[in-house]
């Protein structure tokens, strides 16, 4: 590949494959953690999955709560997940979104 390819860009682009989400299991659950930065902080956001009757049902959740570094968000949201499975169970995915 040329110098000025190189400098602009122009060769072969490489896809970097998104990295899967950190996940843990909790009482039939898959809890993914999946949180992004907002305004310089890491906001505090996950997904709960369960699958029931070969189908797999998911509830994703976002709280206010935002950490100076990825791997608090990552601890805090696995905290919220299993403290949302303990508090409701399959309840939480019977109710609406929003």
């Amino acid at each position: 590949m040329s110098f000025f390819r190189k400098l602009f860009g122009l060769g072969e682009a490489k896809v970097r494959e998104p990295e899967p989400a950190p996940s843990q299991e909790h009482k039939g659950f898959t809890i993914l953690a999946t949180p992004f930065q907002a305004q310089g902080r890491w906001q505090l956001c996950g997904i709960l999955q369960l699958e029931s009757e070969g189908e797999i049902k998911e509830h994703k959740f976002i709280r206010a709560d935002a950490f100076g570094s990825e791997e608090e968000a990552i601890e805090m949201t696995f905290f919220k997940g299993r403290q949302i499975i303990d508090q409701q169970g399959e309840a939480i995915l019977k109710a609406p979104h929003g």
